[in-house]
């Protein structure tokens, strides 16, 4: 298995929410998790960056858990990343978001961070 850059857009500091989740998941699948929300300082001892242009690394996956109406606004960030794909999280898709990826020869993929990590598909 490949190790990953991941960079989890909309992160959260909630344990029952699914970005903290994929979080955690993602660790315990050996990846390297980058957070990004725009508000909060630290998810269990770990930076939290305020934006993708924070972002220094190259990025193999960026895991969305925004809603389209934010992700819409980040359509040039997002681009600006390079990431290698984009995983849409069930009610992140956003068709808009999806041109502009194809356009720029951005994989995107409508899937679940966590069925694809517990299904050896990630």
């Amino acid at each position: 298995m490949k190790n990953e850059k991941v960079v989890i857009l909309g992160a959260s500091d909630k344990s029952d929410r699914y970005s903290y989740k994929a979080m955690k998941m993602l660790e315990e699948n050996g990846h390297e998790v980058i957070l990004v929300h725009p508000t909060l300082e630290s998810v269990e001892g770990k930076k939290v960056l305020h934006s993708l242009s924070d972002v220094k690394d190259s990025v193999d996956t960026l895991t969305m858990y925004v809603n389209p109406k934010i992700s819409s606004t980040m359509k040039n960030e997002i681009v600006a990343l390079r990431p290698k794909r984009v995983i849409l999280n069930p009610g992140t898709e956003n068709s808009e978001l999806e041109s502009v990826l194809k356009k720029a020869g951005i994989s995107c993929e409508h899937a679940c961070t966590l069925v694809l990590l517990t299904t050896d598909q990630f």
